[in-house]
C-alpha cells in the first residue's frame, strides 16, 4: 500500500504543481522518484510531527495541497492538538497519510499500534477519516481527497497486503464500494458485512464461510468512516437481519462505534449490529500481524460462529 501511495502521489504531483509532500523522517528512499520529479516540493520534517502539521497548514493557506506522510501512531496521537487547531479549526485541505496503521507493526509493540486513532480523529469537525482496503483503493482515496476541500486522514497498511480490486475502483469519499451480494440482485441478504481498511479480504473469506453454511452475506468496502455512507446503511439495516462491521481498530470509536451511534438514532431499523475489531486493551506481546488478528478473533473461523449465533437469535431459531 505504501508503494502504491508513493507511485500515485508522484504521478499526481507532476500534473498539479500545488501538491507538496512532507514526511516525518520516513520513506526517504520510497520517495526517490518524487524527489527527482519534484525536487522543490518534498520536505523531510524530521522527527517533529507536530511541527510538520503546522507547516502543512501554512502551505495550505498559501494555496498548496500538502500531503503529510509518516507512521500512523506518530502522525495522529502525537499531533492531535495540531490536527484539531491548525487543520480542522482553520478548515484547510491538508491530507494526512498514516502508514502501518492498525496492527501492521504488531511486531514492534504497542507504541507502534494504532487501534484507536480513527475513533479519536472522527470527533474533529470537518475531518474526513478514510481507510482504503488495498493498494488500488489507496490510489482512489488519494485522488478523491485531493479534490475535496476538507482535511482528510487516510490510514494505510505497510506492504504485502492482498490486492482485492483488479484496477482502481470508482472511489467517492463517503460512498461504500459494493463487493458481493449473497442471494443476488434484487434479493435481500441475511447478513451485511461492512469492512473498513485491510479487513476486506477477511470479510470476503467470511462471506464464503457463511455461504458454505447456507447463510447469504453481502460485502461492502466501507472505506470512509467519516462521513458515513448513510444510503448503504439504510439499505443494510432495512434488509439484513445482522449487520457486522470488521476493522483492524478498536470496537470503540471506529466504524463499529460510528454505526452504533448512527443506529441509536434510528431505532425503527430492524437489523442487529455486531462490531468486530480489537478489544479495549493493549496488546502486550510482540507478534506478526496475522497472529495479532487471531488474538483478537479477527479470522473467518472465529467470526463465523458469532454471526451464526446472532442470526439465529434474530430469527428466534434455536
Amino acid at each position: 500500500m505504501r508503494n502504491a501511495f508513493a507511485e500515485e502521489i508522484t504521478a499526481l504531483a507532476q500534473t498539479d504543481e500545488r501538491i507538496v509532500l512532507l514526511a516525518g523522517d520516513i520513506g526517504n528512499r520510497l520517495f526517490d522518484r518524487f524527489k527527482e520529479a519534484c525536487p522543490n516540493r518534498f520536505y523531510n520534517c524530521g522527527i517533529a510531527e507536530a511541527n510538520m502539521i503546522g507547516l502543512a497548514a501554512g502551505l495550505a493557506m498559501a494555496g498548496f495541497r500538502p500531503v503529510c506522510y509518516t507512521i500512523a501512531p506518530f502522525l495522529t496521537y502525537r499531533c492531535v492538538e495540531q490536527i484539531r487547531v491548525d487543520l480542522c479549526y482553520h478548515h484547510v485541505p491538508v491530507i494526512l497519510v498514516g502508514t502501518g496503521s492498525g496492527l501492521a507493526y504488531a511486531s514492534l509493540g504497542a507504541t507502534h499500534h494504532s487501534c484507536e486513532e480513527m475513533g479519536m480523529l472522527r470527533l474533529l469537525p470537518h475531518l474526513n477519516v478514510v481507510a482504503p482496503a488495498d493498494s488500488q483503493e489507496v490510489r482512489g482515496a488519494l485522488r478523491a481527497s485531493l479534490q475535496d476541500p476538507n482535511p482528510t486522514y487516510i490510514r494505510i497498511g505497510k506492504k504485502g497486503e492482498p490486492v482485492v480490486h483488479p484496477s482502481v475502483p470508482a472511489f467517492t469519499l463517503g460512498k461504500a464500494i459494493p463487493m458481493r451480494g449473497g442471494h443476488g440482485q434484487g434479493e435481500s441478504d441475511e447478513v451485511a458485512l461492512l469492512s473498513t481498511g485491510v479487513m476486506l479480504p477477511t470479510a470476503l473469506a467470511l462471506a464464503d464461510w457463511l455461504k458454505a453454511r447456507d447463510i447469504h452475506a453481502s460485502v461492502h468496502s466501507f472505506h470512509t468512516v467519516k462521513p458515513l455512507d448513510e444510503n448503504t446503511l439504510h439499505r443494510a439495516f432495512s434488509t439484513a437481519s445482522v449487520v457486522a462491521t470488521l476493522e483492524e481498530h478498536s470496537v470503540l470509536g471506529g466504524l463499529g462505534g460510528s454505526l452504533a451511534e448512527w443506529k441509536a438514532d434510528r431505532p425503527e431499523l430492524p437489523a442487529r449490529l455486531l462490531r468486530f475489531g480489537t478489544a479495549d486493551e493493549f496488546l502486550h506481546k510482540t507478534c506478526d500481524t496475522e497472529e495479532a488478528n487471531a488474538h483478537f478473533g479477527l479470522t473467518p473461523e472465529a467470526l463465523g460462529p458469532r454471526i451464526q449465533q446472532a442470526l439465529a437469535a434474530s430469527l428466534n431459531v434455536t
